[in-house]
């Protein structure tokens, strides 16, 4: 609704300066434009309203461009209200609005802004990439895991499919920061390396109707969180090894449910407990996770529990180890994996667990990264309850 309206904000501004552009060529009668207006600086006036409209168009079609657009918009814009101040002062009102606009645009989607970190990470790591081998998994390379953990292997499709390198996701769903806290819509968007393991989640919520950007970052140099309100305001501004253990354990659990088919990488450990459960250990670089992962009947995975995962203090500082856990329902089938479509995350505190988080796929693909131009490709996107359309 925020976007609709500065849009026609700018082209309504822009059709007004049409008028001086008029006036300037005697084109028509404009009563309300006393003052005379030069040929050329009609011209600017032209302009403004061109780039105005030009403006509007790219908050819908050329997000990452649409302040630089609009910055020219309102300096030519004001210019030529200077020229005619005593008809057109008023246009000063729209210019700060506007103003105020670009500098969020710019603050959100320019060169500084997490959304154009997480942008420029995605590019680095492409080349990172190994690209598949030809190889698909076999029912073979199965038997050395646990039971439960074979079936969901076998129902997610991963017999006779390439191995996973990476994959791309994309998400809608709410969140809060305490069991009393308000919920918060959100959109997210992340990609994950699988051999060389990476992972980056770029998140977009609204907190009381403000925007607030989250940018996890996590690499070989370590896990990264941050968190600024308006896209200026910093929140959080967390690193560190307690972070890199924490986001290890999210890295791992993007495995077990987006990419079935990792599971049987030679860096995870398992013990079976039961024909319902089983423990892994997922070792990565001086971390080493367990989580215990729980199967339904009809070897669905249906939740995954870890301890360790830290919860962010309200400072945005500090880590607090508690028990993590994320069940799983919807499955459905995402391109060529069937996989949980819906999840919630829980925080298991002593006074009791609590949902901080639930998250809905609306779209992943797999080895994007071995696409001739992974970053347009589209992804498997869900297709309602039924399942997706590839």
């Amino acid at each position: 609704m925020i976007r609709i309206t500065i849009a026609a904000v700018f082209v309504l501004h822009g059709l007004i300066h049409f008028f001086g552009f008029v006036k300037a060529f005697q084109l028509a009668d404009i009563p309300q434009l006393v003052q005379p207006i030069s040929q050329p600086v009609g011209l600017l006036w032209l302009a403004a309203g061109m780039l105005c409209l030009i403006a509007a168009g790219a908050l819908f079609f050329a997000p990452r461009l649409w302040w630089a657009v609009g910055a020219g918009a309102v300096v030519i814009s004001q210019a030529v209200i200077l020229t005619s101040w005593g008809d057109a002062s008023v246009g000063t009102i729209a210019n700060v609005v506007l103003l105020g606009a670009v500098i969020y645009g710019f603050a959100s989607r320019g060169p500084l802004s997490l959304r154009a970190e997480f942008e420029h990470a995605l590019t680095r790591v492409w080349p990172l990439v190994r690209s598949a081998s030809g190889g698909v998994i076999l029912e073979g390379d199965l038997a050395s895991l646990p039971d439960p953990v074979q079936r969901y292997l076998h129902r997610s499709g991963v017999i006779g499919r390439p191995p996973v390198t990476d994959f791309r996701a994309t998400w809608t769903g709410r969140i809060r920061s305490a069991p009393d806290s308000a919920w918060m819509t959100f959109t997210a968007d992340q990609l994950d390396l699988v051999d060389t393991p990476e992972r980056f989640f770029m998140m977009n919520a609204r907190m009381k109707g403000l925007p607030v950007d989250v940018l996890h970052a996590f690499d070989d140099h370590g896990a990264t969180m941050r968190v600024r309100l308006l896209s200026i305001r910093s929140m959080v501004d967390a690193k560190g090894s307690a972070l890199t253990h924490a986001e290890t354990v999210t890295l791992f659990n993007d495995l077990c449910c987006l990419a079935p088919g990792a599971l049987l990488s030679r860096a995870i450990t398992w013990e079976p407990i039961d024909k319902h459960t089983a423990t892994a250990h997922f070792a990565l670089g001086p971390n080493t996770i367990t989580a215990e992962l729980r199967f339904d009947d009809l070897g669905d995975l249906v939740d995954f529990v870890a301890d360790g995962r830290g919860s962010m203090s309200p400072d945005g500082h500090t880590l607090t180890p508690l028990r993590w856990s994320t069940p799983l329902h919807d499955y459905a089938q995402v391109g060529p994996a069937r996989v949980a479509t819906k999840a919630e995350v829980r925080w298991h505190p002593d006074s009791g667990a609590w949902t901080y988080g639930e998250f809905e796929l609306t779209s992943l693909a797999y080895n994007v990264a071995n696409r001739s131009q992974p970053a347009s490709q589209e992804s498997d996107r869900v297709s309602g309850k039924a399942g997706l359309q590839a």
